[in-house]
């Protein structure tokens, strides 16, 4: 399996979707998924902002499944490396810093102008948005990637999704790539 140790954004676990896929991979060990409290804060703080509706328990217990799930995902003692960083976003550098001590390798994010390449690359780190990184996984492991696909699909269900519905799903989340390198893959999704 991949090396790759990858921090997760909160701007992509925030969606529901594009949560469900990333962590449903994590768990396969095609990579290592990680993130930190504040990282699952940030998510929980704007959903809620952009959904009173929801219930913060519900969110919270989302949270703690995602860290049950997953194996050492949790990065802490990133704190005091945190002033010392130098962003475009200075809310950004608690992420660096995360993916600093944590050893991480890749920062998923839908904000790639955040973490310029200029200070990514001395530090061994890339950033890469969700739709490039999941590509990469379904080119060097589309067993497995098809496998996380379906069962995250089949767990939908109130309501159901058909393959298509799904993938129509992951579109509006921005994997415009990643759907129609499945669609060769869609009678096994």
């Amino acid at each position: 399996m991949s090396h790759d140790v990858a921090l997760f954004d909160a701007n992509v676990l925030y969606p529901a979707p594009l949560r469900d896929i990333l962590l449903q991979l994590a768990v396969t060990d095609i990579f290592h998924g990680k993130w930190t409290k504040d990282i699952q804060q940030e998510w929980i703080e704007a959903l809620l902002k952009n959904e009173p509706h929801r219930q913060r328990s519900s969110l919270e217990r989302t949270r703690d499944l995602m860290n049950q799930a997953t194996r050492d995902c949790l990065i802490t003692g990133y704190e005091l490396l945190i002033p010392s960083l130098t962003l475009p976003d200075e809310n950004d550098r608690h992420v660096l810093a995360a993916a600093i001590v944590g050893h991480c390798n890749i920062i998923v994010t839908q904000n790639l102008k955040d973490f310029p390449e200029t200070i990514l690359n001395p530090l061994g780190i890339v950033a890469q948005h969700p739709d490039d990184f999941l590509c990469n996984y379904l080119d060097l492991f589309p067993t497995i990637f098809c496998e996380a696909v379906r069962k995250v699909r089949l767990r939908l269900k109130n309501p159901p999704f058909t393959v298509n519905q799904y993938l129509n799903t992951l579109i509006r989340q921005g994997l415009v790539q990643t759907v129609s390198n499945l669609r060769p893959f869609v009678k096994i999704l």
